[in-house]
């Protein structure tokens, strides 16, 4: 009885330790702050109350005397997103705002610069939350506008998330339609024997190849060949031009010219025995000479 009495009490005592040991774990994972942006130096200023709807103005400011100086930290817990200031050498927290969803932006651009900003800390006081509005100043503008996206980015990350959420919530109302077969339902297949078929396609297959390549060789059988174009002439000197020109001119003469040259003289000699007039010779002179 004491052996069993001892084990349970062994048993409880790892539970509880156990149980403990999952506690501390959720705790701690909730308590986790993921680091987005950090700089070792800026400036914090006491700004006077807004007196109209208008913007801020950096000019209206005494840049160059600032209330305190020291380091600051944007770090993202859950969906919290924490701007803290902290002291450089111990790291004291002197004020911080938060970024929630749903809420004011706790971050104002002044409308003169843009290293500049107001910001709205928040302080618990007595259980109660109070705010105050603080001017804030960095050295270059780099920084500046990292402080910047380091907050959008984390607003970015909480819209996803809200879509995110939103889908899962639709697709879970949602009825899904349910293909699984019920209670006695069964499916039948008919499957034919595909051996006719599979030789019947490749006999057509077969044909066809036949075919295209002998309409491929008649196709090369009644292309004419193409005949290359005759070289272009040469140029003519006027030489040639001049010795050829009489040739050229007896092979232009037709036949037709010189049966009509020949029925000429034929008439003409007639005539001249007619009238008894014989030919005077041939002279150098020509027809001149012999009318005289």
């Amino acid at each position: 009885m004491d052996q069993t009495s001892s084990s349970s009490n062994v048993k409880e005592e790892k539970r509880s330790s156990t149980d403990h040991v999952t506690v501390d774990d959720n705790e701690e994972r909730e308590a986790i702050e993921i680091p987005l942006f950090q700089v070792p130096e800026c400036y914090v200023y006491l700004i006077p109350p807004r007196k109209s709807a208008a913007s801020y103005r950096a000019d209206e400011w005494d840049v160059n005397k600032w209330a305190w100086e020291g380091a600051l930290k944007v770090v993202s817990k859950g969906e919290e997103c924490i701007i803290k200031l902290v002291d450089k050498t111990t790291g004291e927290l002197y004020a911080q705002a938060f970024l929630r969803d749903g809420e004011l932006h706790p971050v104002e651009a002044v409308i003169d610069s843009s290293r500049y900003f107001v910001l709205r800390v928040e302080e618990n006081i007595g259980g109660r939350a109070r705010h105050a509005f603080i001017g804030l100043g960095f050295r270059e503008r780099t920084e500046a506008y990292d402080f910047q996206a380091a907050l959008h980015d984390h607003m970015k990350y909480l819209n996803k998330k809200k879509t995110a959420e939103e889908m899962e919530q639709h697709f879970q109302h949602t009825s899904s339609v349910d293909y699984s077969l019920k209670e006695g339902e069964t499916i039948v297949l008919q499957l034919k024997n595909m051996n006719e078929k599979d030789t019947k396609s490749k006999s057509v297959e077969k044909s066809l190849t036949n075919l295209s390549l002998e309409d491929k060789g008649k196709s090369i059988e009644t292309i004419p060949p193409i005949i290359p174009p005759p070289p272009p002439p040469g140029p003519l000197s006027p030489v040639t031009t001049a010795q050829k020109s009489p040739s050229s001119l007896s092979v232009q003469r037709s036949s037709e010219q010189q049966d009509l040259d020949t029925k000429r003289e034929e008439v003409e000699k007639q005539e001249a025995k007619e009238t008894g007039v014989e030919d005077a010779p041939d002279d150098d002179f020509g027809d001149f000479q012999a009318a005289g």
